[in-house]
C-alpha cells in the first residue's frame, strides 16, 4: 500500500489497519475515543491515500452532513443518504456520537434506526462505501453485534508525546535537558492529545517557555483526568518499605524486583512482572503494601475500586473495563491496585450474581487481560475473604505470587510500634517500652496497633502532657481486636493459605509449623 506521504509516522499503523479493513469491505466500523479531532485527522489521511482516493462525509445530529447540511436532527434521513449512495463510489460515511440512540434499541423511536443500520451492513458488503461510527462511549445493540468491528483509538504513546511536545513548543522555548524531557514525556503518558497541548499552552502563556517545573502541572492534570473517569484514582504514595513493620518475605520479594521494568531487565530476557495477590484479614497491611511497592519501584499508582466497574446501564460495565485497561496501559509502567477484589467478584462462582451475567462478563474481560497483557502494568490485588473468589482468578499466570498476611508476630509488633512512634515522636522512641507494648498487643493487627497509639495520645493530650507507654497500654486493654471476633475467618484463611500454597509475607516459623497440620504434615518449605 502506498500511503499518503503526509501521514505522520505515529498514525501509520492505525491508518494501515483501517485501510485494510475498508479494502476488505468491512461494512461497519465503530471507533471508540474521546479525541474526535485526532480520529478525523486520520480519516482525512485515509481518504487521501493515492491507491484508494475516497470521499469523506461526516454527519452529526445538530449540523447534519458537513458537505451540504442535510439531515439535520434526523439519523434516519442520514442513513437514507447512505442507502441511496452509488455503490461504485468510494465514500466514508462517518456518524458522530449516536451512542445515545444505540443505547436504547428497544425504544419505539429508535427501533427503525437499529433495523436500518442492520440493513445497511448487508448492502455495504457489496459496495465500496463504508459506514463508521465514532463516539467516546461504546454502545452496540445485539441486533448488529456480529457485523460491527470495534476499534479503540489509543492514547498517545511516548514517541507521539515527544512529537507533540516538540511540535507544540518552539525549540527555543523548550527549556529542558534530555533527561528532564524524558521525565516530561513519561509524566504525560495517559493523557489525551488535547490535554497535553492545553498544559503546554498554559505554560507558554504564563512564562513563554516550557521547563522542568511544568512536570508537576502535568501530574496534577493527570490526577484530574483520572478522577473524571470515576473509576480510577491516582495516588502519589509517600510510604516507603521503611514505613512497613514486619512482612520481611514480602519486602524481600519487592526489593528483588525493583528494577524489573527497566530496559536492562528486558535485555537480560526477564519478562515484565504480572502482579501480586495479597490475602489477609483487615488491618494487616495489604493496602499499605500496595502503596509501598509503587514508591519502591518509582512507578505511578492507580487505585481501582472494582465495585465502580459496574454501571446501571446495559453495556456500561463492559465499557468501563475497556476504559480502565486503556488508561492503565497508556500510563504504563505503573502499579494498578485492585482493592478488596473479593467484594466485586466474590459472587461469580455461586452463579447468583443477579445481574444478567454482567459480573461474569466483566470478570472474564479482566482476567483475560491479566493473563494476556504485555504492557508493563503490575497488578496488586487485595482480598479479605479469598474463599469466595473464583478459582480462575487464583490459578498460575494471573499473578506472579500470592502472599498471606497473617497477624504480626511479637517481633513484628515491636517493629510496627517503632515505625509509628518514630513518625510521631522521633526524639522519644527510646522512652517507650516496645517489648512490653508488643507483649500486651497479642493478636492486634497493624491498624489496631496504630489506633492504640492514637488513643494513648488522646489520653496524654487531655491531661496536658505527652503520652507514655502506660497510656498506650490502657488503650490496648480497652480494645477488643478483630482477631477475637473473627477467629473463625482467620482459621479459614490459614487453612486456605496452606492448601493453596500461598507464601507467607512474614518470617513466622511458628505459623509454618502450625499450618503443616492443614497439609497433613507435608513440607511447605518457605511457604
Amino acid at each position: 500500500m502506498n500511503l499518503n506521504p503526509k501521514i505522520p509516522n505515529r498514525y501509520r499503523e492505525i491508518v494501515e489497519k483501517l485501510d485494510l479493513m475498508l479494502r476488505a469491505r468491512y461494512p461497519l466500523l465503530y471507533i471508540v475515543s474521546a479525541e474526535e479531532d485526532a480520529i478525523e485527522d486520520i480519516f482525512y489521511y485515509l481518504a487521501d491515500c493515492p491507491e484508494s482516493q475516497r470521499d469523506l462525509i461526516i454527519w452529526d445530529i445538530v449540523r447534519g452532513w458537513d458537505d451540504n447540511g442535510s439531515a439535520k436532527g434526523s439519523l434516519m434521513a442520514a442513513l437514507d443518504r447512505i442507502r441511496k449512495a452509488d455503490k461504485n463510489e468510494s465514500i466514508l460515511f462517518v456518524l458522530r456520537d449516536i451512542h445515545f440512540i444505540l443505547k436504547y434499541p428497544l425504544a419505539d423511536r429508535n427501533a427503525p434506526v437499529i433495523r436500518e443500520i442492520k440493513n445497511l451492513t448487508k448492502e455495504l458488503k457489496r459496495s465500496r462505501n463504508a459506514l463508521i461510527i465514532t463516539s467516546h462511549s461504546l454502545e452496540i445493540p445485539q441486533e448488529f453485534a456480529e457485523e460491527v468491528t470495534v476499534i479503540d483509538f489509543p492514547l498517545p504513546d511516548a514517541k507521539e508525546i515527544d512529537y507533540l511536545i516538540t511540535q507544540t513548543v518552539a525549540p527555543d522555548r523548550l527549556k529542558v535537558k534530555a533527561l528532564a524531557k524524558e521525565k516530561l514525556v513519561k509524566a504525560c503518558c495517559g493523557l489525551s492529545r488535547a490535554r497535553i497541548s492545553r498544559i503546554l499552552a498554559k505554560a507558554l502563556a504564563a512564562k513563554e517557555e516550557v521547563n522542568e517545573s511544568d512536570i508537576d502541572a502535568v501530574l496534577e492534570e493527570k490526577k484530574q483526568a483520572i478522577r473524571q473517569t470515576g473509576i480510577l484514582e491516582f495516588y502519589s504514595p509517600k510510604e516507603s518499605l521503611k514505613s512497613v513493620g514486619g512482612l520481611d518475605n514480602l519486602k524481600e520479594w519487592v526489593k528483588m524486583r525493583q528494577n524489573a521494568f527497566t530496559e536492562e531487565a528486558r535485555s537480560y530476557g526477564i519478562p515484565n512482572p504480572k502482579g501480586l495477590l495479597l490475602v489477609g484479614i483487615q488491618g494487616t497491611g495489604k493496602s499499605l503494601s500496595a502503596k509501598t511497592i509503587a514508591r519502591e519501584w518509582r512507578l505511578p499508582l492507580l487505585r481501582l475500586d472494582a465495585g465502580r466497574l459496574f454501571g446501571g446501564i446495559v453495556g456500561e460495565s463492559e465499557s468501563r473495563v475497556r476504559q480502565t485497561i486503556q488508561l492503565a496501559e497508556a500510563m504504563s509502567p505503573c502499579v494498578l491496585w485492585m482493592d478488596e477484589i473479593d467484594k466485586a467478584f466474590g459472587n461469580i462462582s455461586s452463579g447468583v450474581d443477579g445481574d444478567s451475567g454482567t459480573s461474569r462478563r466483566v470478570f472474564g474481560a479482566l482476567i483475560t487481560w491479566m493473563q494476556e497483557k504485555t504492557s508493563p502494568v503490575f497488578i496488586v490485588a487485595t482480598a479479605n475473604n479469598v474463599g469466595i473468589l473464583p478459582a480462575e482468578l487464583l490459578r498460575k499466570g494471573r499473578f506472579d505470587e500470592i502472599f498471606f498476611l497473617n497477624l504480626p508476630t511479637d517481633r513484628e509488633r515491636q517493629d510496627i510500634f517503632k515505625v509509628h512512634l518514630q513518625r510521631l515522636r522521633p526524639a522519644r522512641v527510646r522512652d517507650f517500652d516496645l517489648t512490653k507494648l508488643a507483649r500486651f498487643a497479642v493478636n492486634f493487627s497493624g491498624a489496631e496497633i496504630e489506633q492504640a497509639i492514637v488513643d494513648g495520645m488522646y489520653r496524654g493530650f487531655a491531661q496536658k502532657r505527652d503520652f507514655t507507654t502506660e497510656d498506650i497500654l490502657i488503650a490496648i486493654e480497652e480494645t477488643v481486636p478483630l482477631a477475637a471476633i473473627a477467629s473463625q475467618q482467620i482459621e479459614a484463611l490459614k487453612q486456605w493459605a496452606a492448601r493453596a500454597g500461598a507464601r507467607m509475607a512474614s518470617q513466622d516459623l511458628e505459623l509454618v509449623e502450625e499450618l503443616k497440620k492443614y497439609t497433613f504434615g507435608k513440607d511447605i518449605g518457605s511457604f
